[in-house]
């Protein structure tokens, strides 16, 4: 009787443990489709300002932007790291903390100064594990992170590049290429002409070059459009960040209920066995009993 009561007490332990990631996966599902529309409508959008720079870049006119100029050396790189707040998503933390710790080290060796950055309390502990302290660090990025949240972020970057205090800016992030493939990568933001590559290369593919008509001049249109693509680019990583966030939960969850499936099955089966097992010996004792009374 012990051990039937040992597997029933199990199975119901487990079934338990299904409801919540059930559950889990449900909420998962549900935030995912609303970060994927948020991360769908901005990728038109900073697809198109990311190509519009390049042309502007491209057009042949003397007009210049702080933004758009490589340093002659590169003295201080800033690191920033895109990870969640909680866990239960499947190796999308440890993914992206594997790429950014990678490259922190890279940036340590190579550059005088290299400062981190790291939003999400995963990332934040997975550093501290290894003893590095971030410089800053963000909790307030959620599932559905806001363009002013960012943009805070982004004004910083830039107010302390125009001021020569960075020279470089590399996001550590989850990219998201679709519901089947996202990648966790390393991007160079700043400076913005690191980022106008895949566009140049696809109009020298083309042949053709961007003709514009600057209105009131090239150098003001510039003075918009730049420090705009750069703020798009970052709040897109935060976007695709956490669209690949909730897939990875979604995922997770979905096997993690499946093999709870398969446990109570294989938890009921053996529990079946063990019961009849039980009943058959107690069947025996009685029948015996009553042979004995009869000798």
């Amino acid at each position: 009787m012990a051990k039937a009561r040992a597997l029933d007490k199990r199975r119901k332990s487990i079934k338990n443990i299904r409801k919540i990631t059930r559950t889990m996966e449900l909420i998962a599902t549900a935030r995912f489709k609303k970060a994927m529309d948020r991360a769908h409508a901005a990728t038109a959008y900073t697809e198109r300002i990311t190509a519009l720079v390049a042309d502007l870049a491209k057009t042949g006119l003397e007009v210049s932007h702080p933004l758009l100029e490589a340093r002659d050396e590169t003295k201080h790189v800033l690191l920033l790291v895109i990870t969640g707040n909680r866990g239960l998503c499947g190796g999308y933390n440890s993914n992206v903390q594997r790429a950014a710790l990678a490259r922190y080290r890279e940036l340590k060796q190579s550059v005088p100064r290299a400062t981190l950055e790291i939003s999400g309390k995963r990332g934040i502990a997975a550093f501290k594990f290894r003893e590095i302290t971030p410089d800053e660090s963000f909790t307030h990025f959620e599932d559905k992170p806001s363009y002013e949240q960012v943009e805070l972020l982004a004004n910083r970057y830039l107010d302390d590049f125009a001021a020569g205090r960075l020279d470089r800016l590399d996001v550590a992030y989850t990219r998201f290429e679709g519901i089947a493939r996202q990648i966790a990568t390393v991007e160079t933001l700043l400076p913005i002409s690191s980022l106008d590559v895949a566009s140049a290369d696809a109009d020298e593919v083309s042949g053709v070059e961007s003709q514009y008509e600057f209105l009131p001049s090239a150098q003001s249109i510039l003075e918009e459009v730049v420090p705009a693509s750069f703020k798009v680019k970052l709040f897109k990583c935060f976007l695709d960040s956490a669209v690949s966030e909730q897939i990875a939960r979604m995922v997770a969850m979905k096997a993690a209920t499946e093999n709870a499936d398969k446990i109570i099955k294989k938890l009921s089966m053996t529990y079946n066995r063990a019961r009849q097992s039980q009943i058959t010996g107690e069947i025996m004792e009685v029948l015996g009993g009553v042979e004995a009374l009869k000798g």
